[in-house]
């Protein structure tokens, strides 16, 4: 069967889009795992805020805002904290500004987050404009739309040749080869490899590692109503996940594509990182994992046609920042391949397109 749209990976930027297109046409993901949304989407830290990311990206947050108001459920309170040691001021200072934080002071931190250790934490700074995101409950209702449209999703099915022949891509995977009139590449890490079978040269992408654990709430606190906390500079996190803590030393090692597992040595420097912050130790980490966040060469997300094959469209490098961009960066890929246009504005659709590479 011939497709209109064959989208390669189902992560949350392909089904996003996937979930738009089928308006438009016959839509058919491919994803290589036996699972949607295995690799970076199903190893987010979740959280929705608008203002954490380089100017492109936040348009692009902020432009989703509306969409996830729209879905019940999705998005709950959380908020954020960063917190600063004495010789960190001017880097705190700059978070304040970047994330429009309010500078609290310890002891109105400690308040909320009653572990925070008065001896080392020298500021603090907090926000309400940041909420967790039901990532399975977005990808799910993205699924139910793509096939409600009439689209196809198939998992467990890895691509291994790409070629180009009478106006069509044409894919091969273990089941069959499938042809399509626009090749999406959203396969995350792997977008370089999937262009090069393709023939199609582009930016040269980066994965990053990102390790983290779960560890038992501190000293039986009970931590659902605590904000996410962030070493001010991004240098660890620690988010309330199920009555747990995940803490992630927020590293970015490049890693070639592959199914990452997260460093024993870089996580307890993380961990230790968080520790010095809190008066309660760590103990033994009850899980750790690890995700990899794809970057372009500038780190902002690459979306629209190759310009030199327009047939091939790129939805790659969203980097850490897939889940909170993805209703504004899913509306613009239909308006861009259903000729229509973008809502989000020609600069923000200019300053996402692969053209800036050529």
């Amino acid at each position: 069967m011939t497709y209109d749209f064959l989208i390669i990976g189902a992560g949350i930027a392909g089904l996003s889009a996937a979930a738009e297109l089928v308006g438009l046409g016959s839509v058919l993901v491919l994803e290589r795992e036996a699972h949607p949304a295995h690799h970076a989407s199903g190893r987010s830290a979740a959280l929705y805020e608008p203002r954490y990311g380089l100017p492109p990206v936040v348009e692009l947050s902020l432009a989703s805002e509306a969409a996830f108001r729209a879905l019940p459920g999705i998005l709950s309170e959380r908020g954020l904290m960063i917190l600063a040691k004495a010789d960190q001021r001017a880097a705190f200072d700059r978070d304040l500004a970047g994330f429009q934080l309010e500078d609290i002071g310890v002891e109105a931190a400690r308040s909320i987050v009653p572990i925070l250790n008065p001896a080392t934490v020298a500021f603090a700074g907090t926000a309400s404009h940041a909420w967790d995101i039901d990532t399975d409950l977005l990808i799910q209702g993205h699924i139910r739309r793509l096939k409600a449209g009439g689209g196809g999703l198939r998992t467990s099915s890895p691509v291994s040749a790409i070629r180009r022949g009478g106006g069509l891509w044409h894919v091969t995977t273990p089941m069959a080869e499938v042809s399509a009139r626009v090749l999406i590449n959203a396969a995350g890490a792997w977008v370089g490899q999937i262009a090069g079978m393709a023939g199609v040269a582009g930016p040269a992408f980066t994965p990053l590692r990102r390790s983290m654990a779960r560890i038992a709430a501190p000293a039986g606190h009970d931590v659902a109503r605590w904000p996410m906390l962030f070493g001010c500079g991004e240098s660890w996190y620690a988010k309330p996940d199920a009555g747990a803590l995940i803490i992630s030393p927020a590293e970015e090692d490049p890693l070639t594509p592959q199914d990452a597992w997260a460093d024993d040595m870089v996580l307890a420097e993380g961990l230790a990182r968080y520790e010095e912050m809190v008066t309660e130790p760590v103990t033994r980490p009850l899980a750790n994992w690890a995700g990899l966040r794809t970057f372009s060469p500038d780190r902002v997300p690459v979306i629209g046609p190759d310009p030199v094959e327009p047939a091939f469209f790129w939805l790659a490098g969203q980097g850490g920042y897939g889940f909170q961009t993805s209703p504004a960066a899913a509306r613009l890929v239909a308006a861009l391949l259903g000729g229509t246009a973008p809502d989000v504005g020609t600069d923000l659709t200019a300053r996402l397109s692969p053209a800036r590479f050529a």
